[in-house]
């Protein structure tokens, strides 16, 4: 046995190989088949590269932080800050470019809540981050279908198949499809034919942060809030005929408030998050957005405080959403920290970078020099016991910003930790 895999054994009772969000061993409850592909690798039957340490953490070991404890928030809907917190994050900005922005809250039980920040109302364009507000649309739209019975929900994502159709074009990233029959397991773009669960498609919108899978997962979060029970029942073409036939005026109203109205529930005002428009050309041409996305530290921190305390839609939601946030993918940006290996970190994380090729030819990808947006959720959970999130967002000119995450990240980990 290596020694990482010996490792893992023995923080964690067993060992996996995975390249999934959901934990490894969740496709019995989920029927998500790359996770059938997991435990193809687990068997033997396939060979992969193993991952860090922190990615194997079973499904029965993941909890909500602040589900049983009593947080004293500020007129504003966040803890006061800490003194002592506070300095060492001062301390870490200095000499930075000041287009960075971020909140700490440390939330390690047996010790008193901590919370910290940095220009934390600053406003930034929050990319892929924006399909949490997705996610939690969808939880809040399931609830709609099954008021009282969270275990029929749970079914319904497993079992309904939905159809991509034009909604989900057209993205560069790809999603993993697994064949059940076969053991052959391709990454590549989703098609307009494409059928998945509606588990699957949540999936690829969080873990591989599938763009045409976030717009597909927006539009039955739509259709489950105006056909409530009889979403189980309802097919493609019903609903395809359905958005045909009303104004796009309306739907356009009737999907921002569904995707934001959330938000609002939990305290989050638009100037701090809200989502304007779907993630491919080809949903805008069902439904235009409107008043464009922003996002703001404290907006995201107040999100990740609701989702640990069980109140986004109600605890059981809360932590199926934790479920899917848990990275068990290849680590990048803040979450690539070498400090985080033997952590369990459920992350979610975007850029969104424009290039004015007239100012600088060779402008490459994520080095923006009209905006260059970087932004990255992170909740981290160490076997010692130390649990704490951060939000941090940033916007740099002409530079890939993941090593700066990447070296804030190490530093945030040392402060929390006391080194």
């Amino acid at each position: 046995m290596s020694k990482v895999f010996l490792i893992a054994a023995l923080l964690f009772g067993s060992f996996f190989i995975s390249t999934t969000e959901y934990p490894y061993d969740g496709y019995e409850r989920t029927g998500i088949r790359r996770l059938k592909w997991v435990e193809d690798v687990q068997s033997g039957k396939i060979k992969s590269n193993r991952l860090r340490p922190g990615a194997f953490y079973p499904l029965s070991s993941i909890a909500l932080n602040l589900d049983n404890r009593k947080v004293t928030l500020t007129a504003d809907g966040i803890p006061e800050t800490d003194p002592g917190l506070q300095s060492r994050v001062d301390g870490l900005f200095r000499g930075l470019n000041t287009n960075y922005s971020m909140t700490l809250l440390d939330m390690s039980p047996g010790k008193p809540i901590r919370y910290a920040e940095h220009r934390p109302a600053a406003q930034y364009q929050p990319g892929s981050v924006g399909k949490l507000v997705v996610l939690s649309a969808f939880f809040t739209g399931l609830k709609h279908v099954y008021p009282g019975d969270f275990d029929k929900r749970i079914e319904l994502l497993k079992t309904k198949q939905i159809r991509a159709g034009k909604w989900a074009l057209s993205d560069h990233h790809t999603v993993p499809v697994y064949n059940l029959e076969t053991g052959e397991q391709v990454k590549r773009k989703v098609r307009e034919t494409d059928v998945f669960s509606l588990f699957e498609w949540v999936d690829h919108m969080v873990s591989v942060s599938n763009n045409g899978a976030a717009s597909v997962v927006w539009r039955e979060a739509l259709l489950m809030h105006i056909f409530k029970d009889k979403y189980p029942s309802l097919t493609f073409e019903e609903s395809e005929a359905y958005f045909k036939s009303q104004p796009k005026s309306e739907l356009s109203e009737y999907a921002i408030t569904t995707v934001n109205q959330p938000l609002r529930d939990l305290g989050i005002s638009e100037d701090e998050w809200r989502l304007g428009k779907f993630f491919t050309s080809g949903a805008g041409s069902y439904i235009p957005g409107r008043g464009g996305s922003i996002g703001t530290p404290i907006g995201l921190m107040k999100y990740v405080m609701a989702l640990e305390e069980g109140k986004i839609v109600d605890a059981e939601s809360s932590l199926e959403m934790k479920r899917l946030l848990y990275l068990t993918d290849r680590r990048i940006r803040y979450a690539y920290s070498h400090r985080l290996d033997s952590a369990a970190v459920y992350f979610k994380s975007g850029s969104f970078y424009s290039c004015d090729r007239k100012k600088n030819p060779n402008c490459g990808d994520y080095q923006g020099n009209v905006y260059n947006y970087m932004n990255s959720v992170a909740i981290i959970e160490h076997p010692d016991g130390t649990r704490y999130a951060v939000c941090l967002m940033s916007n740099v000119l002409n530079k890939n910003s993941a090593n700066d995450h990447l070296a804030l990240a190490d530093k945030v980990d040392d402060l929390v930790r006391g080194k």
